[in-house]
């Protein structure tokens, strides 16, 4: 659309429906939400213009296009939640003088800040004291005041208040690009954007602390980090507290240690997790489940070593990209060899053994193969940031004429998958590369990047599914997918990924014969629809909270018997589960049967089968569901066929 200009001094503002307002140049955003209402400018948080989100209260000088940010923006959350780290600074400069502040950004849910406290131990006993202080600054309405000093300016106002970590921050600014940030009396070296003042923080919670190092080096001081959260409303605090106590029950590291799922050890190392024989039960259910799917998708299976020479990811472009994330080489027969961090290179050794013609295209080599990755100490998370990692890895070599199928196909496997594990949330990231980065961080081949994006963003539009495109996130040889979805909470896991390599077939003189009988490229599609053991595993327990579907249990079943008396019976009834392939187990324990169901009930047990005189004398079970539902006696053939039909893959 166009508008025509009324005079010189006028420009042209373009809102996110494509319609378009004249005003004056030096209008503000918050000016603009004015002329159409007042209402609408109460709410607005800060502004994106031509892409970029700044204060609302910034002077806009050319034809621009501006989206106005409320609290319903994940853009305007953002700000919001910068403004109330800067809040909380100031409320802990007041209340503990002489603090020295490091970074306070916002984070997915809420924010932080680091704080040196010198001698003072600050714990979580004075939170309270430190949120009425927030509290009380919120209410002043003091507004964020931007202000553009000289790097000699804002050298001189730190070295003055002594704050050495602001002043670190200082010296890798440029000069003429260094900006501050005051509300009341507090000020902060800050780019911004902020919300336009502190009333609109209303309800604010402090959460945890914990120990960060600062610029997070080991080799620097320990820094104490303030997690918080603030909201407009204190409904909506109170409804996100809620969510943090059930997150807390769901918590896959808690529930991993009372369902005896997996264990780390310290002679083992950090980040390599030990999977006790629930959680390799759970591996083999995942693991037949996803062949099975594969088998019938046209996959094949392959197996490659945990190890490989220096020379074969050097060809694969991942020693220069990847080398951070890899485990140092070992030394062996004057030879280096790493473990191995992915399995790509490997998958295209195998697709390079043996001739292939356009008649063998597609190949889809599957995987269920063990990688090593070096995560940070500080990084390590549980199940979900691990060393070891067991990864639903696959790749297709196709022709360009099957990329769409293909890519479309991996998609809806996906798909498949979120439905039969209750995944009902899901965004899918269409990550690209950035031009200006091409050679270092991504293979400079600026003509396929911009041919596959585009194949890649035909495939999306046709299958109309719920996705976003973001800038710089790309692997290094080619566009992905990474696919977020949300537990029964709303907790937000990266789970899947769908990759585009348009460079390794060139680095690994990949081939096959085309119908003209001339060598031609294979393009190689990358995908995990279901991450990796741990990854998944840890989102599953937090998303069903520990009561894993039948067929997925670990223990879909415990017999339960009254009394000593009736354990040969027990027996009987596990020992003919177990050759129907039903994993079964007897609580032989003396104790009475009301424990015996109480700790099956935390156990997540699916059923419980209690025997006892009636059962034995008349070959019955007496059944019970996880949860205190009693389905009554019934025949063991019977029970067993229900288990059978319910444990299905």
């Amino acid at each position: 659309m166009s508008a025509c200009r009324t005079t010189d001094m006028q420009i042209v503002i373009t809102f996110p429906d494509g319609a378009q307002r004249s005003y004056d140049s030096g209008t503000t955003a918050m000016d603009v939400a004015k002329s159409i209402s007042e209402g609408l400018a109460r709410n607005v948080l800060a502004a994106k213009v031509n892409g970029k989100v700044q204060d609302a209260g910034l002077p806009i000088t050319e034809d621009s296009e501006l989206a106005l940010l409320t609290w319903n923006d994940d853009e305007g959350k953002q700000t919001y939640w910068h403004s109330s780290a800067h809040l909380l600074a100031e409320a802990l400069e007041a209340l503990f003088p002489g603090v020295k502040l490091g970074i306070g950004p916002p984070i997915d849910r809420g924010f932080y800040y680091d704080i040196d406290f010198g001698d003072h131990h600050f714990s979580s006993e004075e939170f309270a004291a430190v949120e009425a202080k927030m509290q009380e600054l919120a209410k002043q309405n003091n507004e964020f005041e931007r202000k553009s000093v000289s790097k000699a300016d804002a050298i001189a106002y730190f070295e003055e208040k002594g704050d050495p970590y602001k002043l670190e921050l200082i010296q890798d600014l440029e000069d003429g690009q260094i900006t501050f940030y005051t509300q009341g009396g507090f000020t902060d070296l800050c780019r911004g954007p902020h919300i336009p003042h502190t009333g609109h923080i209303k309800a604010v919670k402090l959460l945890t602390t914990a120990g960060a190092y600062w610029r997070g080096s080991e080799k620097n001081k320990q820094l104490t980090r303030i997690y918080g959260i603030a909201f407009p409303k204190k409904s909506e605090l109170d409804e996100h507290l809620e969510m943090l106590e059930e997150a807390k029950k769901r918590d896959h590291r808690k529930l991993g240690k009372e369902l005896e799922i997996y264990t780390f050890d310290d002679d083992v190392g950090p980040g390599l997790p030990l999977w006790l024989p629930n959680g390799a039960a759970i591996i083999e259910k995942l693991e037949a489940f996803a062949k099975k799917t594969e088998r019938e998708a046209g996959y094949e299976r392959v197996k490659s070593p945990h190890i490989a020479r220096e020379s074969m990811y050097l060809k694969s472009g991942h020693l220069p990209y990847y080398k951070d994330s890899m485990f140092p080489a070992m030394e062996i027969d004057g030879d280096r060899y790493y473990l191995k961090a992915m399995n790509c290179p490997h998958h295209h050794k195998i697709f390079d053994a043996l001739p292939r013609t356009y008649k063998d295209l597609p190949l889809r080599f599957a995987e269920y193969g063990t990688c090593y990755r070096y995560e940070q100490s500080g990084e390590l998370f549980g199940l979900m940031r691990v060393r070891s990692l067991q990864m639903n890895d696959a790749h297709i070599y196709c022709t360009e004429a099957q990329f769409e199928a293909e890519f479309q196909a991996v998609n809806a496997l996906y798909l498949k998958y979120f439905e039969k594990f209750g995944i009902d949330k899901y965004v899918m990231r269409f990550s690209k590369h950035d031009p200006a980065k091409l050679g270092a961080k991504y293979m400079d081949m600026p003509e396929l990047w911009v041919k596959t994006e585009a194949m890649v963003r035909k495939v999306l539009q046709s299958m109309n599914v719920n996705f976003v495109e973001v800038e710089d996130e790309a692997a290094f040889y080619g566009p992905k997918i990474d696919i977020q979805v949300y537990s029964a909470i709303g907790r937000e896991f990266t789970l899947a990924t769908n990759q585009v390599d348009f460079a390794q077939a060139e680095r690994f003189n990949l081939s096959y014969i085309n119908a003209k009988n001339e060598r031609e490229r294979p393009l190689i599609i990358h995908r995990a629809p279901l991450s990796t053991h741990e990854r998944f595993i840890g989102f599953l327990l937090e998303h069903y909270a520990g009561k894993l579907p039948v067929w997925l249990s670990p223990k879909p079943v415990v017999i339960l018997p009254i009394s000593d008396k009736y354990l040969d019976y027990a027996n009987e009834v596990g020992n003919y589960l177990k050759n129907l392939d039903i994993r079964a187990s007897v609580d032989s324990r003396a104790e009475k049967a009301g424990k015996k169901i109480r700790d099956a009930e935390l156990a997540k047990t699916p059923y419980m089968i209690i025997v006892g005189e009636k059962e034995q004398e008349g070959r019955l079970v007496s059944v019970r569901q996880q949860g205190g539902h009693d389905l009554g006696a019934m025949s063991l053939q019977d029970f067993a066929e229900k288990l059978i039909d319910e444990t299905k893959i």
